[in-house]
């Protein structure tokens, strides 16, 4: 039997667990808002901004893979097996071995990383190659900035557990530090007027890594208050590491195959001016319904999953599926309407200032509805991907992910000629729906995916709602020019957007009410339920 305050815990609801996940998340994005408008106003789109981005992809992309659940892909399920089944001693020991390894793995990856910087960054900004000054200063950011990885892949672990013993919020809280570390840099420097300089990218190259090492504090102190305290132990490869490795190198790939898309997407966007900071900010904005959503519901759905499956609740497992696919499909097909039908006006209320000009809006937006059209897949792979982890597969969803990233490269060379970074982004959203569909049909035909009907018919009429809403607010678009007019102040701007924003989620509630698609009340109590 397991001792300690260990013991006492009992998981809260799937979607308690899932609002604080992504209550947690939500603070991070709108505070990852107010920093990309910082850097907008500061860097533009210019060739500090495109190195800067450049070097942030690498710390961001770890943090997305490890942080934001693919790295406890295989990480949670082996934990909680020794947590349930052999107690806390065995799970202590099994986390110190994995950390171990992890530790010793990632330094050396930092070694190797810094020694081969300027060939690192040709190779995922190859177009860089035109502009020397350009490529050197990425290189000498990304040199800054790459200590955030060993932090961020210890954070992982260390998040591991936490999830594992139902603490979900220090975990999702970590990422916040990120971005308070940086609006400080930005905040900290404007008085010096550097604005468009190499040093204010250096700055913020040196506020990431600070931002690693704090982030890694935050979840050690909450691991030993949630009663396990880990120490470092000589790297060995016992059979557990063994293991830990076999499913975690195919879960990485599979449970971050969206960020390895947009890593791609950088490559060929460094081929065009600009292109790389117009896909970041598109990102930016549609990252926020995919983390509250999408992430929160994946990293609260896997050790779900893991603990009923261990119990052998076949119904229990079913249940927790559809109602992650109803609350997911709620709140992310009316958020993928609204960037399809008005991306005008939210990039240019959010970042249209300073060196960020009205073409800078016009080809970012462009970008974001495109990106939209793939939300709702994009949090689908965060919901299907479980089913597979859960029972310790990790192979089957990293074969589709290669066959997903294949896929995307493809439309990319087919579309980019054509549309240039707008190209990039919807091969993006093909291959995220490609992705979603092969999860989806083989979880099906293996048993493992009962989609009920009322689950079916509430999908549905979640679509019709979203797509009525969509067609309001396209409408009323024409009327509110005035309103986002360039001598308009922000506040008025603010305001306007809000308001229509506010109208079209009031319209998109009301129609899911009237035709069943979501009644208020069971929302309502999803969230009570224990």
């Amino acid at each position: 039997m397991t001792t300690g305050p260990v013991v006492g815990h009992r998981p809260g609801g799937l979607f308690r667990s899932a609002a604080t996940v992504g209550g947690m998340t939500m603070i991070s994005r709108l505070l990852g808002f107010v920093r990309d408008l910082l850097i907008a106003a500061t860097l533009g789109t210019g060739p500090v901004a495109d190195a800067f981005v450049v070097a942030f992809r690498f710390p961001n992309l770890f943090r997305r893979l490890f942080a934001e659940g693919a790295f406890n892909a295989a990480f949670v399920p082996l934990f909680a097996k020794r947590l349930e089944g052999d107690g806390t001693a065995s799970a202590r020991r099994f986390a110190e071995e994995a950390m171990a390894v992890l530790t010793a793995a990632v330094v050396f990856l930092l070694i190797v990383a810094e020694i081969a910087m300027p060939a690192l960054i040709y190779a995922i900004a190859p177009g860089f190659a035109d502009t020397p000054d350009k490529l050197s200063l990425a290189a000498k950011l990304t040199a800054i900035a790459f200590p955030y990885l060993p932090f961020m892949s210890l954070v992982a672990l260390y998040s591991g557990v936490l999830n594992s013993l139902g603490r979900f919020a220090a975990a999702a809280a970590a990422p916040i530090v990120l971005n308070v570390v940086l609006i400080a840099v930005l905040i900290a420097i404007a008085p010096l007027g550097w604005d468009g300089d190499p040093a204010t990218g250096v700055a913020l190259a040196w506020g990431v890594s600070a931002a690693g090492l704090l982030q890694f504090a935050l979840v050690v102190i909450a691991t030993a208050r949630g009663g396990l305290t880990l120490r470092l132990r000589r790297p060995r490869l016992t059979p557990d590491v063994r293991r830990l490795i076999v499913l975690g190198i195919p879960g990485v790939i599979a449970g971050g195959i969206t960020q390895i898309n947009l890593l791609i997407g950088t490559i060929f966007a460094s081929n065009q001016d600009s292109a790389v900071s117009f896909l970041y900010y598109a990102d930016r904005i549609y990252q926020l319904p995919l983390g509250v959503v999408g992430i929160a519901i994946g990293v609260v759905l896997l050790p779900d999953l893991s603990r009923k499956l261990r119990a052998g609740d076949g119904t229990g497992v079913d249940s927790s599926q559809n109602l992650a696919l109803e609350f997911s499909m709620l709140l992310t097909v009316p958020a993928a309407a609204a960037l399809i039908a008005m991306p005008w006006p939210i990039i240019q209320v959010l970042f249209e200032r300073g060196a960020f000009s009205a073409d800078d809006t016009l080809q970012t937006a462009r970008a974001l509805a495109a990106y939209g059209l793939g939300l709702p897949a994009f949090v689908l792979i965060k919901i299907f991907s479980p089913g597979f982890f859960a029972r310790e597969d990790t192979r089957t969803p990293m074969v589709y992910a290669g066959i997903a990233m294949a896929a995307n490269v493809a439309a990319i060379l087919a579309l980019f000629p054509f549309l240039g970074h707008v190209g990039i982004a919807l091969a993006t959203t093909v291959s995220a729906w490609l992705n979603a569909g092969l999860l989806a049909v083989t979880l099906a035909r293996r048993g493992q995916l009962a989609i009920a009907g009322r689950t079916r018919r509430r999908v549905m009429l979640i679509v019709l709602s979203s797509a009525v809403m969509a067609a309001g607010l396209w409408a009323v678009q024409p009327f509110a020019e005035g309103w986002f007019a360039v001598d308009v102040s922000l506040a008025v701007r603010a305001v306007a957007l809000a308001g229509i924003v506010l109208a079209g989620a009031a319209a998109f509630v009301a129609f899911a009410h009237v035709t069943g698609a979501a009644r208020i009340g069971e929302v309502i109590r999803l969230f009570r339920r224990r």
